[in-house]
């Protein structure tokens, strides 16, 4: 499938509405606890157990978008969108199956394997394209895009509410319910995928950097590089603190107010939650656009800095007062999604456009590993705390200081990114390269 070129006069505005398309789709994942209960409930399952679908999917989205971002970035975003398309649907018809037949492990194998590649594909896909439409506002850019998933299940949380309502929340209800979630989604992802262009390289789309101007970096050499690895220590640590509250969110504000004159109710706590989400979203919208005015590093060490002050002042004063607790949280929440905006441009700015989507995948290993470690720490500490008696705040203290202990390291890792070395760029822009074979330049 070549990538569609667009015709002279073609809006590059065009290309972000194509590519929420497809995010605000993928986005679902982060409304996965909606079906948590109903197949509790349906199939006789643990809380492990129904969260394993959400779990796998996120390492596959992490290790597909890892091994297929050389293929993205040689078969272009309409490829990509499709191949996302096929298999983050298909994946929610066979996790269909699986409830009306009550076979669990087609519903792993459905939501988490086969959909999970389609949340990698997809998350990746247009990545690449919006930078190259946009080299004067990359930041923005990817925001835009970035920000579909993170607001997918403000979408997805009260529709999947809705039909388990509608259909009943037993196994065939939930069945039915992804059904229809695959249908729907794979007509909404198709406008994404007839909608995108590639830029024409005949002239620049916009005042700025031209496509392939500055510094590039292959994919190949680029994970060679310690620039890479301190971006991927930067995204692993500020992910994991992130996902630190939004995954145990609800029992969280209401474990910390137990013990206070003003409980949190279930409907408050879900109201929380909400609040969480669209400060998830603002976040890479808001913060990934200031980071093309101050710059990308700067804008990181707000993320790390600023992310470990909330988290202390959390565990310090946060059962005290509800709305400094509240406030910190939502801080922490934009911080979480700002940095997943944010980094397709620091990762252009540092290895250039070319091949930014295929290095931008392997980066995205890093979220597969906090995806595990963040909710680990908390869940498991919180275990440990109840079963010595703790209760209230008392159960998040020690996890909440290892947040602010990997944010440092996060930050330190931020100050030692330094513009990549001369050996490491390709001889000259290639437009036509569709390889990692380039050699390096050698230094002098």
């Amino acid at each position: 499938m070549s990538p569609p070129v667009a015709p002279p006069g073609w809006s590059r505005w065009l290309v972000p509405p194509a590519a929420l398309s497809v995010h605000l789709s993928i986005g679902q994942a982060y409304a996965w606890s909606v079906f948590k209960p109903p197949l509790e409930s349906a199939l006789g399952l643990s809380g492990t157990q129904s969260a394993l679908p959400f779990q796998l999917g996120i390492v596959m989205l992490g290790l597909s978008a890892a091994f297929g971002g050389t293929l993205v970035e040689r078969n272009g975003p309409r490829w990509a969108m499709t191949v996302a398309l096929v298999c983050f649907s298909t994946g929610f018809l066979i996790a269909s199956l699986g409830a009306a037949t009550e076979q669990y492990w087609l519903i792993v194998f459905g939501y988490g394997f086969v959909g999970g590649i389609g949340l990698g594909i997809g998350y990746i896909s247009p990545v690449s394209t919006l930078i190259k439409w946009f080299p004067d506002r990359p930041g923005m850019a990817t925001g835009i895009a970035i920000m579909g998933f993170g607001g997918g299940a403000l979408i997805a949380s009260p529709w999947s509410a809705q039909m388990l309502k509608s259909f009943g929340s037993d196994s065939s209800g939930i069945a039915l319910a992804f059904l229809v979630h695959g249908l729907s989604y794979s007509v909404f992802m198709l406008l994404g995928v007839l909608l995108v262009r590639v830029p024409r390289h005949d002239k620049p789309v916009k005042a700025g950097p031209g496509p392939l101007d500055g510094v590039q970096v292959s994919a190949n050499n680029a994970v060679r590089t310690p620039q890479f690895w301190c971006l991927w220590v930067i995204l692993c640590m500020n992910v994991t603190a992130g996902i630190g509250i939004l995954e145990k969110a609800a029992p969280m504000i209401t474990d910390f107010f137990a013990d206070t004159s003003t409980p949190v109710s279930v409907s408050a706590a879900a109201g929380f939650v909400a609040l969480l989400s669209a400060a998830n979203m603002a976040g890479r919208i808001g913060w990934s656009s200031t980071s093309d005015l101050i710059g990308r590093k700067n804008i990181y060490r707000v993320y790390l800095g600023v992310g470990a002050l909330m988290y202390l002042l959390i565990s310090q004063f946060g059962d005290s007062s509800k709305p400094l607790f509240i406030v910190c949280a939502l801080v922490i929440l934009s911080f979480y999604g700002g940095g997943f905006a944010t980094i397709p441009a620091y990762l252009k700015d540092l290895f250039g456009t070319y091949q930014v989507g295929a290095i931008h995948g392997r980066l995205l290993t890093a979220w597969s590993t906090a995806g595990v470690l963040g909710p680990l720490i908390v869940n498991w500490i919180a275990d440990r705390q109840k079963e010595a008696g703790k209760h209230g705040s008392a159960l998040y203290e020690t996890s909440f200081l290892i947040m602010i202990g990997l944010l440092a390291v996060g930050f330190v890792a931020n100050e030692l990114v330094r513009p990549v070395h001369t050996r490491h760029h390709i001889p000259a822009p290639r437009e036509a390269a569709d390889d990692d074979s380039v050699q390096p330049q050698q230094s002098a």
